[in-house]
């Protein structure tokens, strides 16, 4: 068999796979021909998925609803985003703020262009014992809750030390600083900063509202995925679509507003929404607990999470590690060393 004959008939036989894909998280289209064919979309398919991933999202968020305060729900509804300021009482920041810096860790660093992102995967088994303020963080039901309900599922979020190293050297700009949703679904991510974060520290930026599905965002993803599997932008044809300021207002949203926080300030936000990280001017350095949680968008339900099994939920940071090491769930982030969280960029 001819090495093309060998290509076609492995693709026939991943057919399936790729179709089955239809009814979970999968969002690249470059990656399947059945998400990505033109055909599909234009009779719907790409709007199908995100149509019943906000329809059974909105389900999720009625069962998670009743776990968050009123304000909190009514932010993260309207403008898909919460900012918490003064999160932690001084003394217990504090604490926290010695713990992450007081020591060196086992540091996986990946760049971005001229950006350098650091993290820190953690166990809440072995922080309970020798880093207590960071282990009672991570383990906030407080915190999750949040999660939960901006992602409009239940499950165990993912925690990490994470360190952003901006204007590095030479390179490439930073994709995270295009204006983009993650993906066709609602997920959710967190970040505590352990530093004020200025407007020129490179801070998180959310277009206000752009979490909603209206018919126009629709009609726009719609139109993104007819062509998205030959988009000059890797992460785009990946399913994380970017938007020009152009495009916000033509769906009538406003341009993106940077969220400058003090140190000791919770962001959580649904990460469909628009967002980016602003361009820093100069090389920055900021330190923050980082938290994410996604899953499949048509489930029904809210629980039966693997994640959440309490072997894996009390060692996380070294199961997720594992997978990395077998080739199983390989992760970007590439081991350095052992070292403090704040040192200079080793990649």
């Amino acid at each position: 068999m001819t090495a093309s004959g060998l290509r076609k008939l492995t693709a026939a036989a991943k057919t399936p796979l790729y179709a089955f894909s239809i009814l979970t998280g999968a969002k690249s289209f470059i990656g399947n021909p059945v998400l990505g064919s033109r055909r599909l979309n234009e009779i719907g398919l790409h709007a199908a998925r995100v149509r019943m991933a906000e329809r059974l999202g909105r389900y999720r968020r009625n069962l998670l609803a009743a776990r968050l305060d009123a304000a909190d729900r009514t932010a993260l509804l309207r403008d898909g985003f919460v900012v918490k300021s003064d999160f932690l009482p001084v003394p217990e920041f504090e604490r926290l703020r010695t713990e992450v810096f007081g020591r060196a860790w086992d540091l996986r660093e990946m760049r971005q262009g001229h950006t350098v992102t650091r993290r820190v995967f953690l166990d809440a088994a072995s922080l309970r014992k020798d880093n207590p303020a960071l282990g009672r963080f991570i383990t906030s039901p407080e915190v999750a809750a949040l999660l939960r309900f901006a992602g409009a599922t239940g499950g165990q979020p993912v925690t990490s030390i994470q360190c952003i190293l901006a204007n590095q050297g030479v390179g490439a700009d930073d994709p995270q600083c295009a204006i983009h949703a993650d993906t066709f679904h609602s997920t959710s991510k967190a970040w505590f900063f352990l530093h004020d974060v200025g407007p020129d520290d490179g801070p998180f930026f959310y277009v206000p509202g752009s979490n909603v599905l209206t018919p126009r965002r629709l009609e726009w993803e719609r139109a993104q995925s007819l062509a998205a599997s030959s988009h000059a932008m890797r992460d785009h044809a990946e399913g994380s679509f970017r938007i020009s300021n152009d495009d916000l207002r033509a769906l009538g949203l406003p341009q993106p507003l940077p969220v400058t926080v003090r140190a000791n300030t919770l962001v959580v936000a649904d990460t469909f929404g628009f967002h980016g990280r602003t361009p820093s001017p100069a090389a920055t350095r900021r330190v923050e607990l980082y938290a994410t949680l996604r899953r499949n968008p048509f489930l029904p339900w809210t629980g039966l999470d693997p994640l959440a099994f309490p072997v894996v939920k009390e060692r996380m940071g070294s199961f997720l590690t594992t997978l990395d090491r077998f080739g199983i769930a390989p992760m970007p982030w590439k081991p350095v060393g052992q070292m403090r969280i704040d040192a200079p960029p080793q990649i």
